[in-house]
């Protein structure tokens, strides 16, 4: 199966007092852990993440990569789904729609859902309803029946479908913006939509409280994983007529790192440093130098590869240590600025980022300014 998916999260958080999406939220940011769990899904080909218009200033050019592509979100949510199918590529088998606020999804609901609707063409995730139902007439507050909660399921997200069944329902209804799902619309074509069990951990999140929530069922996943460490390291000559990239940074230099890429010995180290850590080779492997294809690669692109590989082997990068070793140019005045970087590049909050510059007092290749080395050690929480 080749599926992907939509990530919608193109809210104003009305009930939350502002918008949820980029709250922070167990070391990353709301949307940010729904997006990590389809991006490492080695099913999934591609992730279209629709946001709305601050959002898409602030973050988009950071998630933009790898399988992910980010697009405008609509007025509604149908608009933003619309939006976002269209940036899909039109040779899947399958598609998964998402909403970016249930951060406690898993690669598993995902997986079964996705199942389900390519078996039988469209499935929703649902949990049976728990409390008891009180209906009452619009507008007053007293009890006109009490149905059988056994008949209520409460619907949840990813809502999966093959690929053209969502797209039929989306051209039948194309002026429709008051569906507040896409399983509406399937409904509507005369289809059957399948429900698959889901968890009940696997909330949106909406208000306050249940941001408390969402952090102490992540921080409860995290206690599950092992912590591992893995080490990384490179070095690059110095060289006349290249620009000097760092933590993929333009650092104002007369010379550059020589390399088949960008030369960025920080994202090298750094990216080296992860796979190690999950016992995954090097970016050797992934990028052979030998393959005139990656010539002049931004390492940008690597570091989403290894973002993706990991996540695909279970891995959450939670810390980056960076020790640049250079004579030339100086780099204090550049810390902030490579810290941020290497913090954006990487999905991680600043904090989680350590970087600094040491000199080598003259000695060798590096002391004589003709190198610039780094070393980088990376902390990941893994299955």
């Amino acid at each position: 199966m080749r599926a992907g998916a939509i990530i919608v999260a193109g809210g104003s958080g009305t009930r939350m007092g502002r918008p949820k999406q980029f709250l922070p939220l167990a070391g990353s940011t709301v949307v940010e852990w729904s997006l990590r769990c389809f991006i490492g899904m080695p099913e999934i080909g591609a992730v279209s993440l629709a946001l709305g218009p601050e959002a898409l200033a602030a973050h988009g050019g950071r998630l933009r990569a790898g399988k992910v592509r980010v697009v405008a979100a609509g007025a509604t949510r149908m608009g933003s789904v619309r939006n976002a199918f269209a940036a899909l590529p039109s040779d899947l088998d399958a598609v998964a729609v998402h909403d970016g606020a249930r951060s406690m999804i898993t690669p598993e609901i995902a997986r079964a859902v996705l199942a389900e609707a390519t078996r039988s063409g469209a499935a929703v995730a649902a949990v049976p309803v728990k409390d008891t139902l009180k209906r009452a007439p619009r507008g007053a507050m007293t009890v006109s029946e009490t149905p059988d909660r056994a008949q209520f399921w409460a619907a949840q997200t990813p809502q999966c479908y093959r690929y053209e069944v969502l797209k039929e329902a989306l051209e039948r209804f194309r002026d429709d913006a008051d569906a507040t799902d896409e399983s509406q619309l399937v409904e509507r074509c005369g289809r059957s939509v399948a429900l698959v069990a889901s968890s009940y951990e696997n909330f949106k999140i909406t208000t306050p409280e249940d941001m408390v929530m969402a952090e102490a069922i992540l921080a409860a996943r995290a206690g599950a994983r092992e912590t591992k460490v893995g080490f990384g390291f490179d070095i690059h000559r110095l060289v006349a007529g290249r620009e000097l990239w760092l933590g993929g940074v333009k650092i104002p230099h007369d010379k550059g790192l020589l390399g088949h890429s960008d030369g960025d010995a920080v994202l090298h180290a750094a990216c080296d440093a992860v796979l190690g850590a999950l016992g995954l080779g090097e970016i050797g492997m992934a990028f052979p130098p030998s393959d005139p294809k990656f010539k002049g690669l931004a390492s940008r692109e690597i570091v989403a590869h290894v973002i993706e590989t990991a996540q695909r082997a279970g891995g959450e990068i939670v810390h980056l240590d960076v020790t640049l070793i250079a004579e030339e140019p100086k780099l204090k005045p550049h810390y902030e600025a490579l810290k941020n970087s290497v913090a954006e590049i990487f999905r991680l909050p600043t904090a989680r980022v350590s970087l600094k510059a040491k000199t080598h007092e003259g000695l060798d290749s590096i002391g004589r300014g003709e190198a610039i080395s780094c070393h980088a050690v990376a902390t990941v929480r893994a299955r």
